[in-house]
């Protein structure tokens, strides 16, 4: 997978749920080519590191509110059907640079890497986003006191 379309794909994997952005086992598990399985045990062998802050499992109502967000359900679905067993676990930016500590892969620390950069990408978005609404706002006053002064 190239550099430009691995970063594209963890873009359009960051969700933001209970006021954070995070990322879900089922995504995370596809880009560091394990098992959704393998990862979680991974996290629930190291609880201590994975505070509520870190990472969290959804209730059934944000899953099943999120269905038609995402495509967990057929990622990580059975062939005998496309309903999920178990709920995702969602991870912030901190989890998801935990993770590369407890699955010791090469592999992981690259795609850690490339995922940190793109949370750090949506921070200047957003920090773009909200400089844009201010300068707007100021220059809707400006127009606005110019137009009164007519």
């Amino acid at each position: 997978m190239g550099k430009g379309l691995q970063e594209n794909l963890i873009e359009k994997r960051i969700f933001l749920i209970r006021g954070h952005r995070v990322m879900f086992s089922t995504h995370l598990a596809e880009l560091y080519g394990v098992k959704v399985k393998a990862l979680i045990q991974a996290v629930k062998r190291n609880l201590e590191r994975f505070p509520s802050d870190f990472a969290f499992q959804l209730t059934w109502e944000e899953a099943k509110a999120l269905r038609s967000q995402i495509v967990t359900l057929k990622e990580g679905a059975s062939k005998r059907g496309r309903h999920i067993k178990y709920l995702p676990y969602a991870f912030t930016q901190e989890g998801v640079a935990m993770l590369s500590s407890v699955l010791r892969s090469q592999r992981a620390v690259q795609v850690n890497i490339a995922i940190m950069r793109a949370f750090v990408r949506f921070r200047e978005i957003l920090s773009a986003h909200k400089e844009l609404a201010l300068k707007l706002k100021q220059l809707e006053a400006k127009v606005g006191k110019h137009d009164e002064a007519r």
